[in-house]
Formats: C-alpha cells, sequence, structure tokens
C-alpha cells in the first residue's frame, strides 16, 4: 500500500460523493421554468450540463476505483504505468479549469472560490508520486 495513492484514493472518493450529491442538489436551484421556455431550448442546455456534470462526477469514481485497485489488490498490471496516467488526466484537468476561469468573466477571488484546480493538482501530484514509489 503506498499512501500518496491512498490519500489520492480517498480524496476522489470524496470529491466523487460531493460532486454527484452535494453539487447535483446545487446544479437544481438553475433548472428553468419550463413554462416560460419556448421550444426547451434553456431546458435542453441545462439538462446538457447536467448530464456533463454528472460526467465528471463518473470520472471521479472511476479514478477511485481505479486507484483502490491499484492499492489493495494486485489485479492490475503495470501499475505505475496508470498511475501516470491518471497523474497526467488530472493534471489536464486542472489546466482546463483554469483556462476556463480565465477566459470567464471575472468576479472577486474568482481562482479562490473555483479552486477545483488545486485538487486536481494535488490528485495529479499524489498520483506521480505513487507512481515513482510503484516503479
Amino acid at each position: 500500500m503506498s499512501i500518496p495513492i491512498l490519500v489520492a484514493n480517498v480524496l476522489t472518493l470524496l470529491a466523487f460523493m460531493l460532486h454527484a450529491f452535494i453539487g447535483d442538489k446545487e446544479i437544481r436551484m438553475f433548472e428553468p421554468v419550463t413554462d416560460k421556455d419556448d421550444g426547451y431550448v434553456k431546458q435542453e442546455k441545462w439538462t446538457m450540463a447536467r448530464s456533463g456534470w454528472h460526467w465528471v462526477s463518473v470520472d471521479l469514481l472511476l479514478a477511485s476505483i481505479g486507484l483502490a485497485l491499484i492499492n489493495f489488490t494486485e489485479y492490475l498490471q503495470h501499475e505505475a504505468y496508470l498511475l501516470k496516467i491518471l497523474s497526467s488526466y488530472f493534471l489536464c484537468y486542472g489546466l482546463a479549469w483554469l483556462i476556463g476561469i480565465g477566459i470567464s468573466k471575472k468576479f472577486p477571488k474568482n481562482y479562490l472560490k473555483l479552486g477545483q484546480w488545486i485538487l486536481c493538482f494535488v490528485l495529479s501530484g499524489l498520483l506521480y508520486w505513487g507512481s515513482l514509489l510503484l516503479a
């Protein structure tokens, strides 16, 4: 068992639970009123955003399952390589998040209030570190 991978595993599982359940509750606050939505355009866009939201939830769940398999079983081969791929994956997520904030309208402390990029970079670093320990 690797401590950096265990920490990353716990963080991804917590992020999944918060994202899937608390996040869905928050995103439902923005569901449009359908009787004022001719052609259901706003409802369609909101449904796409909610589905995309849960796409990320599934990513977090699968990452957590994969990390549990790597950390607690001998089921997977080339674990260090898989960890480097996951590390790159979270690094790219973090960069995409920063770019999204950068190209959006500014508001006070937007980079801190929308600090999910920090989690992505922490996960990336932990996974890369864990890959070095397994190599």
